[in-house]
């Protein structure tokens, strides 16, 4: 059976499924970056946060439109993959198994970090998809042992992927007025520097302390939702994962929308 690797992506604004980018173009083609078709999905979302790690288990998820003041063809979008019960019983008993608290959620649907990177990636919405909530009040420490805890899964040719942003200060992004492609701030440059390295020589120590420890990390991410999934699926790589980025962009001079992989 194919091993499946763990992804990391930054979904940015929910106008990803209508605007033409770099990051749009790069999630089109996302399938050709793996080496086969996954059986399943299993997502965790920076718009997915529970006190609890949180399973969806519904067989057939809805579309949920967690964001206000957008183009009226967004609300009108939905998509259609399927759910995995069983898959979720099934992450909820890894998660047990490393000592884990969490729970099944029969109702909840995929919040935008999950479907609009996944209908540019997977359009046909044929691919089972079972989302796993973050929790904000937890460590990176926490969500690396929940990728950890996912990584079997990978055996079982289904993808694991950590939907956030690499960069994540939308007070610079509505305080600049930047185009699109305006120049890369300093302070992101830098962050993404340090971060890079950190991540393709191995140290996982540091990558789990970047916002402390990296130039400008408070900058980058005043909060830390966005940046957990990225924990996460570099746990999901397992214990000596090797990273490799499949994918660098900047929006507007201060949102990196960068992508990886770990296996």
């Amino acid at each position: 059976m194919t091993k499946q690797p763990a992804l990391f992506v930054s979904h940015g604004s929910p106008m990803i499924v209508i605007d033409d980018s770099p990051a749009r173009t790069f999630l089109e083609g996302l399938t050709g970056q793996l080496d086969a078709q996954p059986d399943a999905i299993v997502l965790l979302s920076a718009h997915h946060d529970e006190p609890v790690a949180t399973i969806t288990g519904a067989a057939f998820p809805e579309t949920i439109h967690d964001f206000g003041g957008f183009p009226e063809a967004l609300y009108r979008m939905r998509y259609p993959a399927p759910g995995d019960p069983e898959l979720a019983r099934r992450i909820s008993d890894l998660l047990e198994g490393a000592g884990i608290a969490n729970r099944v959620d029969p109702l909840r649907g995929f919040d935008h970090g999950a479907w609009t990177p996944l209908m540019l990636a997977w359009p046909g919405a044929d691919v089972p998809v079972v989302q796993l909530s973050i929790n904000s009040q937890q460590s990176p420490d926490y969500h690396y042992r929940l990728g950890l805890a996912l990584a079997p899964l990978r055996e079982e040719n289904i993808l694991i992927i950590g939907s956030g942003a690499m960069t994540h200060n939308l007070r610079a992004f509505f305080r600049g007025g930047l185009a699109r492609d305006a120049p890369v701030e300093g302070w992101v440059a830098d962050f993404l520097g340090w971060l890079d390295e950190r991540l393709v020589s191995g140290d996982t120590a540091a990558t789990l302390e970047l916002v402390d420890q990296a130039p400008y990390g408070h900058d980058n991410h005043p909060t830390p939702e966005h940046i957990l999934p990225l924990f996460a699926a570099l746990g999901a790589g397992g214990a000596a994962a090797k990273a490799t980025k499949l994918h660098a962009s900047v929006d507007h001079g201060v949102l990196a929308m960068d992508a990886w992989r770990f296996d």
